[in-house]
């Protein structure tokens, strides 16, 4: 009788060994971050292929004065999901928009589409701008040449 017991366990350890084995052991990393750490993410990634800044505002508001080297893609946009699900899951992201709204719902839908690292700075632009760091402008020609080019 007490064989099947001792079997039973056995059983389930060599399944749990099997599925530790077999899992996918990289952690998702989805975080908010001020200003000032998105600011210090930037210059410590500034030669990083892999790390991209998303400005989800409009092009007008992007137009009107971005993070240099951010990309824009509007959550606005009817093609913001497949747009956003054409991006290297795999590789480090930092978005923003305005205030911190429109990115948390960006950030809701790169998670939803299982993207792995994401730094989400909470305060928009507006606490960029209050921060005191610095922001380029360009005219929409410019805007739309970068996006070809993305």
């Amino acid at each position: 009788m007490l064989l099947i017991p001792v079997l039973l366990l056995i059983a389930v350890a060599m399944l749990i060994g099997i599925s530790i084995e077999q899992a996918d052991i990289t952690t998702q990393i989805i975080k908010d971050v001020s200003a000032g750490e998105a600011f210090n993410l930037i210059q410590e990634n500034q030669n990083n292929p892999d790390f991209t800044t998303i400005d989800v505002r409009t092009p007008d508001e992007f137009a009107d004065g971005h993070v240099e080297g951010a990309v824009n893609i509007d959550f606005q946009s009817d093609d913001f999901r497949r747009e956003i699900s054409m991006l290297d899951r795999d590789k480090t992201y930092l978005i923003y928009c305005r205030s911190g709204s429109r990115s948390r719902g960006a950030l809701e839908i790169m998670i939803e589409l299982g993207f792995m690292k994401a730094y989400h700075q909470s305060t928009g632009i507006i606490g960029w701008l209050n921060e005191g760091l610095p922001t380029v402008k360009y005219n929409h020609k410019e805007v739309r040449s970068e996006l070809e080019t993305f």
